[in-house]
Parts: C-alpha cells; structure tokens; sequence
C-alpha cells in the first residue's frame, strides 16, 4: 500500500471531488427527489451525467430539460431496476462503456410507512429488495471496474431512519441501518485501492417518499438543499454526509442514550 492511497486521520476519508467538469457521474434513481436534484447538480457542474430509474418517462424529461451547451454535456439516459441484478451489470457496461466512471450515487429508494401491529411481510421483502439488495446488485457491477481503474467513487443514500428503531419505520428502518453498514465496511475494504465510498444520512426532504408521511417533519428541507449539502462533503471527501445538522445532530446523540430513554423520547417527539 503506498503512502498516496494509505488511509490517514490527518487526510480527508476520500479523495475529493472537487470540480465537476468533465467528470462521469452516473446517478441511479434520479427520476425525482434528492437524485434528480443531485444529478442537476453535477450537470450544473459540468459532469457527464447518467440518470437511471425505473421510469422511464421520467429520465427522458430530464435528458430533455438538460442539453448540451458551452457549459455542460448533454445527460444520458438508462433506465434500470435495481432489483433485477443483470440489468444493473448490463446497464453498468454499458455506462462504463462510455468512459471510466468518476462518481455513481446509488439513490434508488422504497418507502411505505408500517408498524408492527399491521405488518406487511411482501413490502418488508419489496424494502429490502429495493433499498438493500438493489445497493448490493449496482457495487457488483461497479467496483470490479472501478477497482481496474485505480480511481473512482460509490456513496450511499441511506437515511437517519437507519440510526435506530423508529415508530413507521418497520420495513424502511432496518433497510438503511443495513445500507449504511455496507457502506462502512465497503470504505474499509476500498480505501486502501485509492477508491471513495460515502454515505448520506438525510433528515426530512421534500420528496414524493416522504409526502406519504402525516405529521410534522422538522427540519424539513428541498432536495436542491440536499444537492448543496452533499456536493459541499464530497468536495471535501467526507465518508458520512448528514443534513441538516440542525436536525441530524439531535439523533446522533439520541442514538447513544439507553433504549428506555431514547423510548420515552421518541414517544413524546412523535405522538406514536
């Protein structure tokens, strides 16, 4: 391991990414929300930008609304399901096939809120599938290349759902305590090959997952926020991206507190 891709307390986690321009960055679930907003971003930026989602109609207005000019290339359209682990390796190939990848977010999410008292066993499994497995299908199909290259980025949107157990959060919860463990071992495992892993901890975002929730969400904030949040920590190298830290920086000290405590405490914040 040389001294240039040794992991360092003094370094930032990850090489930074600090000027879009001409980079490759390949967005997957950016038919609306926090991808959409994030792969506006780096188009904004001057990157080569791919957007995939299972919508098909979706991505296609987004490669219309985003052409070539004297500033930024024209975006490109695959759409895929993460579910479906072939189509990511051929969609992967065929990205890739475009020039080396700089940056893949993996956004792709499912969310229906459920409590144990009325649990849906087919959309736990739908939960798993989407928002775990589907991270699982598109790092097989992308870090073998990146790891070729020598270079590259793979971060995460998972969500502070996954911090702890959360009243609705049956089926959603434990799919992002999952993605963000798998991102944690990840990085340890590809930091020392020169490769960047990230994960995002998103609080409340506008987006059509979380319109689905009836009450209060404090701090809520608009998925161009987000896009601004995480393009800041990736220009920096920052492993763990969370916003807003108002918000965010609440959980990250409930999450220490003894569980009877953190209970009551949930219980008075939610009303559930």
């Amino acid at each position: 391991m040389s001294a240039a891709t040794r992991p360092s307390l003094w370094r930032s986690a990850n090489p930074p990414l600090r000027d879009g321009r001409g980079l490759r960055v390949w967005v997957v679930g950016a038919s609306s929300g926090i991808g959409e907003a994030c792969a506006h971003a780096w188009w904004q930026a001057g990157a080569h930008v791919t957007v995939s989602a299972r919508q098909a109609n979706a991505l296609q207005h987004f490669v219309n609304t985003h052409p070539a000019d004297a500033q930024h290339h024209a975006a490109h359209a695959e759409p895929l399901d993460v579910t479906d682990p072939s189509a990511c390796l051929a969609v992967a190939q065929r990205v890739l096939a475009m020039g080396a990848i700089d940056l893949v977010v993996f956004c792709a999410g499912h969310y229906k809120a459920m409590r144990g008292t009325a649990m849906d066993v087919p959309d736990i499994a739908r939960h798993n599938a989407v928002n775990y497995m589907g991270a699982v299908h598109l790092s097989a199909a992308v870090v073998p290349a990146l790891l070729t290259q020598g270079h590259g980025h793979i971060s995460f949107i998972s969500s502070v759902a996954g911090f702890r157990g959360l009243p609705n959060g049956l089926a959603y919860g434990p799919t992002k305590a999952a993605l963000t463990h798998w991102a944690q071992t990840l990085y340890l495992d590809l930091a020392p090959h020169g490769i960047g892993v990230s994960v995002v901890h998103p609080g409340f975002v506008q987006t059509p997952l979380t319109a689905q929730n009836e009450f209060q969400m404090p701090a809520i904030i608009t998925p161009v926020e987000a896009a601004q949040a995480m393009m800041r920590d990736w220009a920096r190298g920052v492993f763990e991206i969370h916003y807003p830290k108002r918000f965010t920086r609440v959980l990250k000290v409930m999450r220490c507190l003894p569980h009877r405590l953190y209970a009551v405490l949930v219980r008075r914040a939610t009303g559930l």
